[in-house]
């Protein structure tokens, strides 16, 4: 019994952790909303034997275990939290609410947080019949989807004692996720004016919603003038009111300003600054902001990547079956095409008709600059070496935050993904407690990059975390 793969201790537990995937996929919660589900995370932990780790970073909806003694710490990854607008039925081909404006895991946390506690489960056990040092961590994070709270735990020095990090993502294709992504800020900007009767007194209003509106206008012109892959969106939050006949004394707008790297996100913030302020001057308004949220872009590391693809290779990609395939094909149906093709396009794949569930490993380094968005993971990947793989969960072209990757979340062929994951983490992590000069090899890369590359946290010491209350489930 001592010599098992560390993929069987996956395997005679996958179950378990299928059905604590469906339970989160039932109960979809917000950014820091995570109450039931970081207790049912919770609960596994403390039913594995880990050393339950609570209210990290004083978030109460952070929940982590630990197992091992001395030697290397090496941290898995979950997420669990869900988006808005998003309820839907699952396994349908059809969109179907549960509950109308509900919410729904639209980007497969559910299944991402199961997979990574599965794996953390797996290397416990190995761990106990190697008789190695080490300890291994799961570290459940919510708010991945704009509450970016693994920037708030490398703030609160939650990773600093961490070697390692590895997670995973669900999604429509398998490989070694190529380290791109943007950085990005999300700030709330604030303007004060006067209000004043719009017909019989105008000139004595100041309007905020002017500024707001001479804001977005001086962030378009900006838009010329931006580094390439540079992007800056909006939403108006607070327009001052409904009423045409009254000089809005107050109005709110929201910015999400995204690039390459930290140094070009923070210079191009700079300019986005200063267009508020020169909205403020013109309008005769006071302008404040209060950022919200904000994550690093990712950085790779040669070593951990290598490790995972070679992984990846030996596991192959989830065997899906006939009944799989043919639900995958009645999502497609109602794709359009070009999703399905760029799918293929943006992991350096040949679209091939008529197979409508990824069986193939995309190649290393494979990726679009074009389809990249921001992840909290990140500012993990500043601070320690990490890797990422993506396992496909789902039909090809399958857009995420869309009801149809909610659909898929509770499927057999979602199910098949998570455990392909799960042995994916596992596997490295094993191999890397096992020669810890690999261990060695990540950290000394990762210690060259930031010794060429200054570190500075999206969320700064001034960035408050705002916590909603704990719901009320006394009844």
């Amino acid at each position: 019994m001592e010599n098992e793969p560390v993929a069987f201790h996956v395997d005679v537990r996958s179950q378990a952790y299928c059905d604590l995937s469906d339970r989160i996929w039932d109960t979809p919660e917000l950014n820091f909303e995570e109450f039931r589900s970081s207790e049912e995370h919770a609960k596994m932990i403390i039913a594995e034997g880990f050393r339950l780790m609570d209210g990290i970073a004083g978030i109460p909806t952070a929940v982590g275990g630990e197992f091992g003694e001395g030697g290397p710490v090496i941290a898995i990854l979950g997420e669990y939290d869900a988006l808005p607008g998003l309820s839907q039925a699952a396994g349908l081909d059809s969109e179907q609410p549960l509950i109308a404006g509900g919410n729904g895991h639209g980007c497969g946390h559910n299944l991402l947080g199961a997979a990574s506690l599965l794996a953390a489960a797996a290397v416990k056990d190995w761990l106990i019949r190697s008789r190695l040092p080490g300890r291994v961590r799961y570290i459940g994070c919510p708010a991945e989807e704009g509450g970016s709270s693994k920037g708030f735990m490398v703030r609160a020095g939650a990773f600093d004692d961490v070697d390692i990090a590895i997670c995973w993502h669900p999604g429509p294709m398998t490989g070694v996720t190529t380290p791109m992504s943007l950085a990005c800020v999300e700030t709330e900007f604030t303007f004060h004016g006067r209000s004043a009767h719009a017909a019989a007194a105008p000139h004595l209003g100041r309007s905020a919603l002017d500024a707001v509106e001479l804001m977005s206008v001086g962030v378009n012109y900006l838009r010329e003038h931006m580094p390439p892959g540079a992007r800056v969106h909006y939403a108006v939050t607070d327009t001052g009111g409904i009423a045409p006949n009254v000089v809005q004394a107050k109005a709110s707008v929201r910015h999400l300003v995204r690039a390459l790297t930290l140094g070009e996100m923070w210079s191009l913030f700079e300019r986005v600054v200063d267009i508020a302020t020169g909205a403020g001057l013109m309008t005769g308004t006071a302008m404040s902001w209060r950022q919200i949220s904000g994550e690093a872009n990712l950085v790779g590391n040669s070593v951990l990547e290598r490790l995972m693809g070679e992984t990846l290779q030996r596991l192959g990609t989830p065997r899906f079956d006939a009944a799989d395939r043919a639900y995958a094909d009645a999502i497609q149906s109602t794709l359009d095409p070009e999703d399905i093709r760029k799918a293929y396009a943006n992991y350096g794949l040949i679209v091939k008709p008529g197979q409508p569930l990824s069986e193939e490993i995309y190649p290393a380094g494979a990726g679009s600059r074009d389809a990249m968005g921001s992840t909290d993971v990140g500012t993990v990947s500043w601070v320690v070496p990490t890797v990422q793989c993506r396992v496909s969960t789902c039909a090809i072209g399958t857009p995420f935050h869309s009801w149809q990757m909610v659909a898929q979340g509770r499927s057999p062929m979602a199910h098949k993904g998570m455990v392909v994951a799960a042995k994916a983490m596992a596997e490295v992590a094993t191999a890397l407690f096992a020669d810890p000069r690999q261990i060695e090899a990540a950290r000394d890369e990762h210690a060259t990059f930031r010794a060429n590359n200054a570190f500075r946290n999206p969320i700064g010491d001034d960035v408050e975390l705002k916590l909603p209350p704990r719901p009320d489930v006394s009844n």
